[in-house]
């Protein structure tokens, strides 16, 4: 597998590459934001470690790049800014995953793990719900004549909310099969991409189809559903 580490620390820099390396990955290391982004356009890693505080282009604004050029490479933001405000606005500009320095080096390549599996191929088969319609294939959903993309991660939450379509599904259950099991997600991580989905699915006078069972989880329901 290959791995894109952006890390402006030079010594962690290395010291990540040699842990990767351990582990059978093929490594790459940008030590600025530019840097990151420019291999990060041309050279497909599977996975991209990236921190925040870069020289030349933050981390933020790498991943909100790379999303913007419809470049999904599985992302974990590894970085020293740990308030909650920093994690929810790493994973709304696209980010996969978040983990807060310091770290144990185990906990890394255990997400590196788990980002290499996360989301399966997906299923080429169009999904719908009434006017909503999915094209995992595409990572798209399309609602009237309106189209919006989806990361992958957004794809297979939806994918896991239109097969149970009308029933409430567990915020455990949407963990485990959105991230296939691979990956320690918490439900703020969850709320984000939810939140980021939902507002993709409705839009100000639409029908609002994604609903929040509290303290539960959340349900595809139509207007007709109480």
């Amino acid at each position: 597998m290959r791995v894109l580490v952006a890390e402006d620390k030079r010594a962690l820099a290395r010291h990540l590459g040699r842990a990767l390396e351990g582990e059978g990955h093929s490594v790459t290391l940008a030590y600025d934001g530019e840097e990151a982004l420019r291999l990060g356009k041309t050279d497909g890693f599977d996975v991209l470690l990236l921190d925040v505080m870069l020289p030349r282009m933050d981390g933020f604004a790498v991943i909100r790049k790379m999303r913007e050029l419809h470049i999904d490479t599985q992302t974990i933001i590894v970085s020293a800014r740990d308030s909650m405000s920093d994690i929810v606005f790493g994973l709304d500009a696209g980010a996969d995953d978040y983990l807060t320095k310091p770290f144990a080096l185990d906990v890394l390549l255990a997400k590196v793990r788990a980002a290499a599996r996360r989301v399966p191929a997906p299923e080429a088969q169009t999904m719908q719900f009434e006017d909503l319609v999915l094209r995992p294939h595409q990572y798209e959903l399309q609602r009237g004549a309106r189209v919006a993309s989806l990361t992958r991660t957004e794809c297979a939450l939806l994918t896991v909310l239109m097969r149970r379509a009308r029933t409430v599904v567990p915020h455990a259950v949407l963990i485990d099969e959105g991230w296939s099991g691979e990956a320690e997600v918490s439900f703020d991580s969850l709320y984000v991409f939810i939140r980021a989905l939902r507002a993709k699915i409705t839009q100000p006078g639409e029908v609002e189809l994604l609903h929040t069972i509290r303290g539960v989880g959340y349900s595809l329901r139509g207007h007709s559903c109480a």
